[in-house]
This record gives structure tokens, sequence and C-alpha cells, in this order.
């Protein structure tokens, strides 16, 4: 039998390092890594935002699978999540998701202005956003709970906590936002969150794959990502109080894996908190509703992304940030197009990716070793 052939063009990502590793070591009978330039190959462990999409499908009887979905970037930043969102929802007279915090797309005012030329002048056009829609929202909402209303700020590509800003002044936040180079998203922040050992605030990351025909598949495992101070609801200048961040409390926090070591908890861990404290569990409460959410999102969607009459296929693994509040409810925080995996659950990852989004496109010569740790959920 013929070998198969891969690149790997991503050198970033420890996942597809470990991935192209386990190939060459696990299924060396049937895979062989190419050159990076090559044009003939079967699987590409491309570079997000770099893949030569216009180029796949062309080579005569010989299927091309790349690890990233064309346009999932509309799920992934946060500016255009917010606003497929809202174009499906008025689209199909489909409610706000109620697990979708209010949020609000903001272009800093030197980038809403854009020139038009024409052959004898140029006209100044204001780019829309969601502006005047926040402020009315900010005022309705402080009128009907009789209180300020805290709200969050983020970049729409940012990472590791940066460009993150949160008030209870619409009009602070605003002004920052003004002051920047790219656009924000503006959220409302959730004043009442779930809170662990040590009152302190987490997010659960839960990492989801897309496989070639658009079926959706949740990771058996996930992290707590957890702060490292307690949850402080008034003063919200208190970064490692409010934001869960491992570079950042790892950085700003004295305390960081006094409580978990990398401050990171396990679903058993969690699941047993939940049980003790709270008389329930993730199987009950949580897992449900962010297999809905997920779900959903990919719903969305589906007709922006799918590969359906092309002649490449792909997949893609995704990392959906989650917050609990302290009703059990499940909000969706943001979702990452390349997330990394907690090193204890690397290689579980990497095995489960090959048996479900990589063998059912190349079927291996021979029986694979272990089980996958992704279940279907769509």
């Amino acid at each position: 039998m013929e070998q198969y052939g891969f690149i790997r063009r991503d050198t970033g990502s420890s996942v597809y390092k470990a991935a192209s590793r386990y190939l060459l070591e696990a299924r060396k009978h049937d895979w062989k890594k190419l050159p990076a330039n090559t044009s003939s190959f079967h699987l590409m462990f491309g570079e997000r935002n770099k893949l030569p999409f216009g180029r796949l499908g062309h080579d005569p009887g010989r299927k091309n699978l790349v690890n990233y979905y064309r346009g999932s970037d509309i799920l992934c930043r946060k500016t255009a999540l917010v606003k497929v969102f809202k174009e499906y929802c008025s689209l199909v007279k489909y409610s706000y998701p109620k697990w979708l915090p209010q949020s609000f797309r903001i272009l800093p005012k030197n980038i809403k202005q854009t020139s038009i030329r024409n052959s004898s002048t140029t006209l100044m056009k204001e780019k829309p956003d969601d502006r005047d829609e926040l402020l009315a929202t900010n005022v309705s909402l402080t009128q009907e709970e009789g209180s300020s209303v805290a709200w969050i700020a983020k970049v729409t590509a940012g990472a590791k906590g940066d460009g993150i800003k949160i008030s209870d002044d619409v009009h602070t936040l605003l002004e920052y936002v003004d002051q920047q180079e790219k656009a924000f998203v503006i959220q409302r922040y959730i004043r009442n969150p779930l809170l662990l050992q040590g009152k302190r605030k987490f997010d659960i990351r839960c990492w989801v794959l897309l496989d070639a025909w658009y079926n959706v598949y949740l990771f058996r495992e996930g992290v707590m990502r957890t702060s490292s101070e307690p949850y402080d609801p008034v003063d919200l200048t208190k970064v490692t109080s409010h934001l869960t961040n491992h570079c950042l409390q790892k950085d700003m926090s004295e305390n960081f894996g006094r409580f978990e070591d990398g401050n990171e908890m396990f679903f058993e861990e969690f699941n047993r908190f939940l049980m003790e404290q709270h008389g329930t569990s993730l199987e009950a409460s949580i897992l449900p509703q962010i297999k809905d959410i997920v779900k959903k999102c990919f719903h969305i969607v589906k007709e922006k992304i799918n590969t359906n009459g092309l002649g490449y296929v792909c997949f893609q693994l995704f990392g959906f940030d989650f917050l609990v509040d302290d009703n059990m409810k499940v909000w969706l925080v943001e979702i990452n197009g390349a997330p990394a995996c907690a090193q204890d659950l690397l290689p579980h990852m990497v095995r489960s990716i090959v048996h479900t989004a990589i063998d059912p496109v190349f079927p291996p010569s021979m029986p694979r070793e272990g089980d996958t740790w992704f279940t279907k959920i769509s």
C-alpha cells in the first residue's frame, strides 16, 4: 500500500506538532512527512489564516485534507461572532441567544471614518458599529435594575488577556476604545459567577472538533482555568480577581498555583465540587447547556464555512470558553480557532484527532490503538 504524505507548515501549534510526531511514530506504516513546500500531498497541517485554499483540490486522483475551515474566523474573531449572530437572529426572527452576554461591536473613532474617492472628490463615510445601541441599552438596563451595569471591553482578536478593561461606566470604556487601533466588543459583564473554594472565579475550556462531514464532537475532558484571588464584585480593576487567563494569573499573582497546580482543575475534581457544594453534577447541569451552545454556533455558520462541492475537505479543533453563573447558567465567553491543549491531555487529544478526523478520510492499514476521547454531539 502506498503511504499517505503530510506536510506541516504550522510550526507554532503544539497540538499539530504532536500530531505530526504521532503519525510518524504510531502510524509510520501509513504516513510519511513531506517537505513543507510540496504541492502534492494528502494532509496539510497548515498555518492558520495562511492556508492556500485556492490551490487545494487540484491534484488529480488525490484528496486534500487541511486542518482549518476557510472562514472559521467568523466564530473566532469577537466582532465577527457578534455580527453573524445578530444577522442570523434578524434573518430567521430568532431571539438574541440567552447564552451570549449582550454584546456590541465598537470601532475606535479613528477607524470609523473611511474615505470614498471618485473622479472629482473624496467623501467621508462612517463605518457602522453598535455604539448607539450600546448606549441605549445601558440606559435601559440602568433604569430597569436601579443601579449601574458593568461592561467588559475586549479587542476583537485579543489573546492572553491583552486589552481587556472592565467598568461600570460605559462612557469610560468607549473613551478607552476610541484610543485604540482595533475594533472591540463591549459585552455585559456577568457579575454573579459561580465561585470555587476561596471565592475564586473560573472559566471552562472545552475542546470541540469539526470533521470533514461537519459532524461536531466534544472532547470528554475539559479544564477549569481558575483565578488566584477572591472575586471582588465591587473593585472591577483587580485583574487577577476578574480575569482567569493563565498568562495573566501567572505574571500578576503571587498566589498562582496555590489552589490548583497551574491554576487548572479538571472535570473530575470540578464535578466533585459541584456534588459536594451544590448537589448537582456536570452531566446534569452544565454539559447539556454546553452541548446545546456548541451545536447552535455551528448551525448558525454552516452555510458560510462548509466545504460542500469543493475539491478538498477540512477539519478543525476549536476551544470554546464558558462561564457559569451562580444560577448554574452557562454563558459563552469566546471561541478560539487554534487552541492549545493542557499538557496532561495532549497525548489523548492527538490520538483522538487522528482517529476521529483523519482516519475516516485516509483509512489506516492496521487496526488502530486506543479509543477516541471525542463524542459526537451533532
